[in-house]
Order: C-alpha cells, then sequence, then structure tokens
C-alpha cells in the first residue's frame, strides 16, 4: 500500500527523485569492497534524497576509512552540532523510498556480495498478506532479512516490511550511525505487539522471525539449531486469518561466523547481543563495519504456505505452543536435509 503522505513528503524533500536517481560511482564500489565503507553506502544515498544536515559530511566518511578513524569522526560531529546528539525524527514508511534503497543499494550488495537466490520459487503465493517466516541467524546487521526481502520485491513485485529488533530504531548506536528515522522510512516495523497487530490489521506482508534475537544469540557453537519459537505470530495469523510463508535461509550463519554472545556485557551496554568473534579487533578498529557481515552465499527455500487453525472464538495458549513447535520441528528437518546435501 502507497501511501500519498509518503508519495508528497518525498517529492517536497527533492524534486529530482522522478527524474534522477542515486547513480553507483567508483568511490561507492569502493566502499562496496572495502568493509568500513558500507556505512558511507547508507549514509549517502539516504543525503541524496533526504536533507540531513546533522548527517556525516566528506570529512568524516574519509575519517571511517582509516583505522580508529572513526572515533575522530565521531568526536568531530559531534562538536560540529554543537555538543549534542542528531535530531531524532519520527520518519513514516516511505515506499518510494524502499525501492529507491532496495535498487540502487540492496541490489548490488546482494548480487555481488551475499549472492542471494531463491529456491522453490512455485511455492510463492501471487500475492498477500502473509507472514513469511524465516530462521533468523548471523549475530550481525540483518542482512538475511534485507536479503530476502529485496528478491522477493524483486520476484513477485510485492511490498515486504520487516519486523525489526527495537533496538534497530532506537539505540545510541543506531542514531549515530543511521540517518533519523531510517529503519521506520524503510518500512521496519517496530517488534512490539500493537505494531505487530497493526500491520496484521493492514494486511500487508510482514517478514517475521519466530525466534526472535534468540535466533542470531545462539552462536556458531548452535549454528541451524532452531531454538523455541515465539506465539505471537500464530495468534495473529489465527485472529486476521493470515497464512504464514516459511523460508529456510541458508548461509546465514556465516555472515558472522565463530561467534559467542556475552550475556552479561549485552545487557550492560542494552544491545539485542554482542558478538565475540576473531573479527572483534577489526570491528574496534573500524566501527562503521557494524553494518557489514561476511561474504557468503544466502540460499532462501520457499516452503508450502500454510494456515492455522481457530478452534472456536478462542484458542487455547497451549494449542498454539503446540502449533508453533509443530512449525518448528517441521522446518528443522527440512534444514537437516538441506545441510546433509550441501
Amino acid at each position: 500500500m502507497i501511501h500519498q503522505h509518503s508519495d508528497n513528503l518525498l517529492n517536497l524533500q527533492l524534486k529530482k527523485t522522478s527524474v534522477e536517481g542515486y547513480k553507483f560511482s567508483w568511490f561507492d564500489w569502493f566502499c562496496l569492497w572495502y568493509p568500513p565503507g558500507w556505512l558511507i553506502l547508507f549514509n549517502r544515498h539516504w543525503q541524496h534524497y533526504h536533507k540531513d544536515p546533522d548527517g556525516w559530511n566528506w570529512l568524516e566518511y574519509g575519517l571511517f576509512l582509516i583505522p580508529c578513524g572513526f572515533y575522530l569522526a565521531l568526536l568531530i560531529r559531534w562538536l560540529r552540532l554543537g555538543c549534542r546528539s542528531p535530531r531524532r525524527e519520527i520518519g513514516e514508511f516511505d515506499p518510494n523510498y524502499q525501492k529507491a534503497f532496495r535498487d540502487e543499494i540492496i541490489a548490488p550488495i546482494v548480487k555481488y556480495y551475499f549472492r542471494g537466490e531463491l529456491h522453490k520459487i512455485e511455492n510463492l503465493p501471487q500475492t498477500g498478506p502473509m507472514i513469511v517466516a524465516i530462521n533468523h541467524a548471523g549475530m550481525c546487521f540483518p542482512w538475511d532479512f534485507l536479503t530476502l526481502g529485496y528478491l522477493l520485491s524483486k520476484t513477485q513485485e510485492w511490498l515486504v516490511q520487516p519486523l525489526a529488533g527495537v533496538s534497530l530504531f532506537d539505540h545510541l548506536w543506531i542514531t549515530w550511525w543511521l540517518p533519523p528515522g531510517w529503519s521506520k522510512v524503510l518500512g521496519g516495523v517496530r517488534a512490539e505487539l500493537n505494531d505487530f497487530k497493526s500491520v496484521m490489521q493492514e494486511r500487508k506482508i510482514l517478514l517475521y522471525a519466530p525466534e526472535g534475537l534468540r535466533g542470531p544469540r545462539k552462536g556458531w557453537v548452535q549454528r541451524y539449531q532452531l531454538e523455541r519459537f515465539d506465539l505471537s505470530f500464530i495468534q495473529l495469523s489465527q485472529r486476521y486469518q493470515i497464512p504464514i510463508l516459511p523460508v529456510i535461509c541458508i548461509g546465514s550463519e556465516n555472515l558472522h561466523p565463530w561467534t559467542l554472545n556475552i550475556k552479561t556485557l549485552q545487557r550492560l551496554f542494552n544491545l539485542p547481543f554482542l558478538p565475540i568473534s576473531p573479527l572483534m579487533p577489526l570491528f574496534i578498529l573500524f566501527p562503521s563495519m557494524g553494518v557489514w557481515a561476511m561474504r557468503t552465499r544466502l540460499r532462501y527455500f520457499i516452503q508450502l504456505l500454510c494456515t492455522t487453525e481457530l478452534n472456536g472464538e478462542k484458542t487455547k495458549r497451549t494449542e498454539i505452543y503446540r502449533q508453533a513447535q509443530q512449525l518448528r520441528e517441521k522446518l528443522q528437518n527440512q534444514i537437516n536435509q538441506l545441510l546433509s546435501q550441501g
């Protein structure tokens, strides 16, 4: 659903949007293959379409690219803003900008870096609404979500919105890393029950991780072992009679391999997870790599669409739990088979 308000907002902010898109330059290709530059890609694209006076500038971008330069860039930006944080703005979902970001930034990343593939596309329904349930993993920026959203949008021309952790909207690091309201403008839905309900009432296509943050938190030792599924997606699927499309992702565990989540420090810094891995010295030297992930091959296997049964006006919690865990066991068996096939 394209909101007229969003169309008007984008047209007012930048009249050239409909005429001139963002062109991937040699510098963007350099940033794509030099991991500290990924954050530059995200911010430069936003600044092409939006006014962002509090955003990063070219001097600060240059500092991203040298060891520990991000810390100096952060200090310079803080002083430039008058010793305050960037302004927080509550944006609205803008399908036009989502499409621009998808085609101009996500597309080359998915094609050349994550090599995303859709398998069993004959199982894809023609249209929504639906809950696309995926095994979320990697303990990093949600590239398994973004890649699947891109592939579904490109293949079916769907307007897909991901259910995203609250930290992607509110955390202090996100406030400094990314433009104001970035997650919301790109279609992110806060992983809170009221927001989840609103999207279901509007009958949209939603990307959803039934394991929640337990999926990426589990670490490398338990890779491809599904954690307990939440019940909310079964409950809302029943209430609003919206089918579930399970999707299995193979390759997502390699986005940030050999990780261990340090729960005590994770809670101390109010992070969704705090991975410890051989890559951490690089992240300390180049904090802008926080939106980067290891090059891998992401393969998505579309499962048969399933509907949840509503027995009477209100299904008991034990029955909902049984249905959720039955789906988990079914997907776990499929994952095991796919891994055995190589």
